[in-house]
């Protein structure tokens, strides 16, 4: 069955939508709570978008495996876009390749600091295997495989540090990494080496494509009729309440990638994904909201990686700031940096959240013409 879902176009450009949003705040010190990652255990708003994602990017896959299959061309295409999106992660990674060093010179980024994983990463790798499960089991195979890969994954926790299976500094997965990657390449912005991407947190993360998977295939098999909406919605109480039955010996986390918050996150995305459903396939609520986030998802991958390169772009442009008060020296900020500290901030000096969300707010409308400019011309940039 071929019946298009727009209701799922909409679902993938409002979720790239909200990923540019939380990645790029005026202030990191400045931010409203549902706008922050957990700190380590739980799960906020912001916590949902990339499990969203993936989620999308299996859905997407519902529609693209069949003729893959039939046209026997499913190795050379999977290996292709896995390798053309892992390599523009690892692009972004190292981009623009320059930097200014404390003396204000600019010098290399040297290979030896860059960071191997990221999400774009994680989203390569999670399509690959996900892709192979599905491919070599199929739709009950696939579901009766992400079981066990999810009881594997915390079995695996938890028999690595009995003691300490969850914690930042017990969790099994960063010694593997440490291992394999080098802390040198791993992400340090919890203050040590630690990767939120890295290898052993994307067992579940694999699981997330394949849930995204049989959910779209789920909704072209029913099609546009009640029951498939029912499923959807009962699927979707299911797993929450899956997630937060886990949740008890097994936390909800998004650093770690948990099974329990791979289970809850998916039930969040079936349950919004049916509601969105109903909208706009069964009561036909369509207009400027539903066209706005579906300009986005036209684009996905670029319109992110757009929204990664442009604010790296401007922090090589030096704009003259004000004189240091203690120093004496000029002070220098880059270009979005400026219209953060001058336009968005003074608009409420007093509420520092509010100009800093105005920013991202401004932000998401930058890219959002860059999208609607490309679909616009036809442009559609395809991995």
């Amino acid at each position: 069955m071929n019946q298009r879902f727009y209701s799922l176009d909409v679902f993938r450009g409002a979720t790239v939508a909200l990923m540019i949003l939380v990645n790029n705040p005026g202030s990191w010190s400045h931010i409203f709570p549902p706008l922050k990652h957990a700190s380590w255990h739980g799960c906020t708003p912001t916590d949902l978008v990339f499990p969203f994602f993936l989620f999308a990017v299996g859905n997407a896959m519902a529609f693209v495996m069949p003729r893959l299959e039939e046209k026997n061309i499913f190795w050379q295409k999977i290996i292709k876009r896995t390798l053309l999106i892992f390599a523009i992660g690892l692009f972004l990674n190292w981009f623009p390749f320059i930097k200014y060093n404390d003396a204000g010179n600019i010098v290399g980024k040297p290979f030896e600091n860059l960071r191997i994983f990221g999400v774009l990463q994680r989203i390569a790798i999670s399509y690959f295997f996900a892709s192979v499960i599905v491919h070599f089991f199929k739709v009950r195979g696939a579901f009766v495989v992400s079981g066990i890969v999810l009881l594997l994954y915390w079995f695996l926790c938890v028999a690595a540090n009995p003691a300490d299976a969850f914690s930042i500094n017990g969790w099994f997965g960063t010694n593997i990494d440490k291992s394999i990657l080098g802390e040198k390449h791993m992400y340090h912005g919890e203050g040590i080496a630690f990767d939120p991407e890295g290898l052993m947190s994307t067992f579940a993360a694999i699981v997330q494509v394949v849930f995204g998977y049989l959910a779209g295939n789920y909704i072209l098999q029913k099609g546009k009729m009640p029951e498939m909406l029912n499923g959807l919605f009962v699927a979707a109480c299911v797993l929450i309440f899956t997630g937060f039955c886990w949740d008890t010996v097994f936390p909800i986390n998004k650093k770690i990638w948990t099974s329990s918050y791979a289970a809850y996150t998916t039930g969040l995305a079936l349950l919004i994904l049916s509601l969105l459903i109903y909208l706009i396939e069964f009561k036909n609520v369509k207009g400027g909201w539903t066209k706005f986030f579906d300009v986005f998802g036209k684009n996905a991958l670029f319109i992110f990686a757009l929204s990664n390169i442009v604010p790296k772009l401007s922090g090589l442009i030096k704009i003259s700031d004000g004189v240091n008060a203690v120093t004496g020296k000029q002070n220098h900020t880059s270009l979005l940096g400026w219209f953060y500290e001058h336009v968005c901030r003074p608009i409420f000096p007093s509420q520092p959240n509010i100009g800093s969300l105005l920013y991202a707010l401004f932000f998401i409308a930058l890219m959002w013409f860059f999208a609607w400019f490309m679909h616009k011309k036809k442009i559609y940039i395809r991995v």
